[in-house]
């Protein structure tokens, strides 16, 4: 607990780095230095003006460790956690963002992919992005969350399973199936196969249909043959490995079908393996 004092909303934030702390919440910053709310708002803006904090969230302030003042903020990861503790909502760190912090890094991440149960609209904090994507049962997935050290504590990251499946699930935030593909090439051998057999019972059967598709197409057999066990008792439907090009390809010949995975294929998936 940090004892009341007296003194100003810059020293206060000092302190709290110096400790090796950079996030605050309002209440407790303003009981701290006795301020009101408006003198502590007029205190926050300067600092903010300064580029010394910023509040992602409101009521929720970030302080700028001095090396980070060029960026105009932190990384994500030095307050992810803080930020979504204060919110009081569940949240992991997946998709791209999880794969590269699991070593499958097929591209520079432009965006700080954040699963949660809330519909929140992206932050934009220095030259980070933070994007948020919606899942409402997060209870359903919580065996394949771990935790992951941070420069300032730990933070919530989807496990190689399941960032597999979310990959398929989200397509807004994985990009062409070509890239989720060439992804997934290097994050199939970190996943554990009885982890991603019961992470699916949770995930749309097409997610799994899909998924276990490409396992096949990129010879990770043992990791199609637990999705197709999980499918065994339930009745497929034929669906497009990428619903995108089926509006591009209306005068194209018919697609190929996989009658393992009720696939239809209009071309073959390409790997970048650079």
């Amino acid at each position: 607990m940090i004892p009341k004092r007296t003194g100003s909303l810059a020293a206060y934030a000092e302190g709290l780095a110096s400790s090796g702390r950079i996030t605050f919440a309002r209440e407790e910053a303003m009981d701290a230095l006795e301020l009101g709310h408006g003198a502590f708002q007029d205190a926050a803006r300067r600092l903010t003006q300064k580029g010394y904090i910023f509040a992602p969230r409101r009521g929720f302030y970030v302080i700028t460790p001095t090396r980070f003042l060029k960026w105009g903020a932190p990384p994500p990861s030095f307050y992810i956690d803080a930020m979504m503790k204060h919110a009081g909502i569940p949240y992991y760190v997946g998709l791209q963002k999880a794969a590269e912090l699991s070593g499958a890094a097929h591209q520079a991440v432009m965006e700080f992919q954040v699963v949660t149960n809330r519909q929140w609209k992206p932050i934009k904090a220095g030259r980070s992005k933070i994007v948020f994507y919606y899942r409402k049962d997060m209870i359903a997935v919580e065996q394949g969350m771990e935790l992951r050290k941070t420069d300032t504590g730990s933070m919530r990251i989807s496990s190689p399973a399941l960032t597999a499946l979310d990959l398929l699930r989200y397509r807004q935030a994985s990009g062409s199936t070509d890239h989720v593909a060439s992804i997934l090439n290097e994050l199939a051998p970190r996943i554990d196969v009885q982890s991603l057999a019961s992470l699916a019972l949770s995930f749309e059967r097409t997610v799994v249909q899909r998924l276990g598709y490409i396992c096949d197409r990129l010879n990770f057999h043992d990791l199609a043959d637990a999705l197709e066990e999980m499918l065994a008792n339930q009745p497929k439907q034929w669906i497009e490995l990428d619903p995108n090009e089926r509006a591009s390809s209306i005068m194209a010949e018919e697609p190929q079908r996989d009658a393992r995975w009720h696939i239809m294929l209009r071309r073959p998936i390409e790997i970048d393996e650079q």
